[in-house]
């Protein structure tokens, strides 16, 4: 009988779920962004927030989606526009000079991060006590420089993102859960052993999750499913990723 109650109360939540989207215009010393919001409308009180960062493409179909998927789960999820409306890469080229403009400037990379913080924030949808920022690749990258600045937020998930950082945090509001392909080529294990030892000397609340077999980009399908070429789609890695963010935000958002 809880079995079928419990099931009973999933499927009225999810029948009378309404997952609404929005692209959302926002501005930051004269540059332009738009972002894309995505909430169960059917709520009415506030819930938590969460930011979050594309990847090195910028915001697109796959932040999108996992907008929307985080919406699904009861979260008003916003996904950034790091680069700015001018800036859409078309191939991969455009996408590392783009990347690489905002890895080579951070206080550019944290005043964008920190207008999207402040877009989320603005909406009536939001708990402002529970906020969260994940990031995918550059995205990953983005999150942390965020929480590098000060900013002060709950909690931050990273997958498969960069860790280095020019100028190293000292305190970090957010817990923070990196999520890590142990055969990343692009992220090599000097990076990761000097990204621990900055959380170690900030006494951070932080998790590092390694996983085998797993490289960059592990969580985008599009990424290809040859491990050889540096960047591939791991549908296990993925899965167990995704249920430690879920775990992780149960703990820090709830």
């Amino acid at each position: 009988m809880k079995a079928l109650a419990f099931l009973l109360i999933l499927f009225s939540s999810n029948l009378f779920a309404k997952i609404q989207t929005e692209r959302v215009a926002y501005e930051k010393n004269g540059a332009k962004m738009e972002g894309y919001l995505a909430w169960d409308s059917s709520v009415k009180k506030p819930r938590p927030g969460v930011l979050v960062f594309p990847e090195w493409f910028g915001i697109g179909e796959f932040s999108e989606q996992k907008a929307v998927e985080l919406a699904k789960m009861g979260y008003v999820a916003f996904a950034a526009d790091v680069y700015g409306i001018e800036t859409r890469p078309k191939d991969m080229k455009e996408a590392a000079a783009a990347a690489t403009k905002y890895k080579s400037d951070r206080p550019l990379m944290r005043e964008r991060a920190q207008a999207a913080l402040d877009t989320l924030l603005s909406r009536k949808e939001v708990n402002k006590e529970k906020v969260a920022a994940i990031g995918f690749c550059f995205g990953g990258t983005v999150a942390l420089e965020l929480a590098r600045s000060g900013a002060d937020f709950d909690s931050l998930v990273s997958f498969h993102g960069g860790l280095n950082a020019p100028v190293k945090g000292t305190k970090f509001a957010p817990k923070i859960l990196v999520l890590h392909g142990g055969d990343d080529p692009y992220v090599p294990e000097k990076e990761v052993l000097e990204f621990q030892a900055e959380m170690r000397q900030a006494g951070a609340d932080w998790q590092f999750i390694s996983y085998g077999n797993t490289v960059h980009s592990f969580t985008n399908p599009k990424a290809g499913s040859d491990p050889k070429a540096g960047a591939a789609y791991n549908e296990v890695s993925t899965n167990r990723a995704m249920k430690e963010m879920k775990s992780f935000f149960e703990e820090t958002l709830k």
